[in-house]
């Protein structure tokens, strides 16, 4: 797995947003990219498949300190995601707030995994 950006710098100032960052690059295969950039942390394989973002960056009064949004095939119904849309043909952005390391289970991994191998 290769960092060319440090999501330490990212989330200097959220430790969950971290914590839930090192989570997530412990579950992903070797060859996931994991970048930082000015508005969010993303893991690659061949393309984006899944997105760690700071609400309270863009909105006034976020619900969460963080969410994670994965790009999947299909749509997924989950009470977990706060919104599921269709940004382009076969492809669903599923949104889920993080409010607790906890929120980041083996369900949610056994997603982040799907969403992965989809990206190939």
């Amino acid at each position: 797995m290769r960092a060319s950006s440090a999501p330490e710098e990212f989330f200097a100032e959220c430790a969950l947003g971290l914590a839930v960052c090192e989570r997530l690059t412990a579950a992903a295969a070797p060859d996931v990219v994991v970048r930082a950039s000015k508005s969010q942390v993303s893991f690659s394989r061949g393309r984006g498949f899944a997105f760690l973002w700071l609400p309270g960056r863009y909105l006034r009064h976020p619900d969460a300190e963080v969410v994670l949004s994965l790009a999947l095939d299909r749509p997924m119904d989950s009470p977990r995601f706060k919104e599921v849309v269709q940004p382009s043909m076969n492809r669903w952005m599923h949104h889920l707030e993080i409010t607790s390391l906890d929120d980041v289970d083996a369900e949610v991994i056994g997603w982040f995994r799907e969403a992965a191998e989809e990206a190939c």
